[in-house]
């Protein structure tokens, strides 16, 4: 059995298991942006909000977005201070407040990457998102040890090219896995 005390899921896909009933979390995939032993911080990259990034521009007073994001849709990226906003990305560009998660894969929350967005001097791929998904110091390997989540390696082409209600069953086909085949007890098959 994987040791989950000294695990690192940075860069990684957490992946909702079927028996998942927590509305926050049913049929999520979360890209975890920052694991270590003080706790966990992941944005949930498939649920889309009824809100698109031409309304948060508005809002912001920021103009209207690139043509290419304007219809793109705001993303609920978890339960946790829900007011404030994130911004996943491809690219090499510096902004006050970003972190290179992993491989390509950044995170920005500084307002200067969507005056960037709008002007179209942006990253070319880009996820915004409402809010976190966080967990304390364990609590994320407790509830991988009780078969709540699986993990597996991000790819950016499940992160911004698949189609939002696609990434639960995709993220689970990186790892060969047939959801409908999962048990709900752990140790079991």
């Amino acid at each position: 059995m994987e040791d989950t005390a000294h695990i690192n899921l940075t860069g990684q896909l957490l992946i909702a298991m079927p028996m998942m009933l927590d509305p926050n979390f049913h049929q999520t995939v979360t890209y975890i942006c920052e694991h270590s032993d003080q706790g966990a911080l992941g944005l949930i990259i498939n649920r889309p909000l009824d809100m698109d990034l031409a309304e948060v521009f508005e809002q912001l007073a920021l103009g209207k977005p690139d043509r290419r994001f304007a219809n793109s849709p705001v993303l609920r990226g978890g339960p946790v201070q829900v007011e404030r906003g994130f911004v996943l990305h491809e690219s090499d560009q510096d902004w006050d407040s970003t972190v290179n998660v992993a491989n390509s894969i950044h995170v920005t929350t500084s307002q200067d990457i969507l005056s960037s967005i709008a002007d179209g001097s942006g990253p070319d791929r880009a996820l915004v998102a409402l809010g976190y998904a966080g967990w304390n110091a364990g609590q994320l390997e407790s509830e991988i040890t009780a078969n709540t989540w699986l993990n597996a390696p991000a790819s950016p082409q499940i992160i911004f090219d698949i189609p939002f209600e696609e990434r639960w069953h995709e993220a689970t086909a990186l790892l060969g896995i047939d959801l409908a085949n999962l048990s709900s007890e752990a140790g079991h098959a």
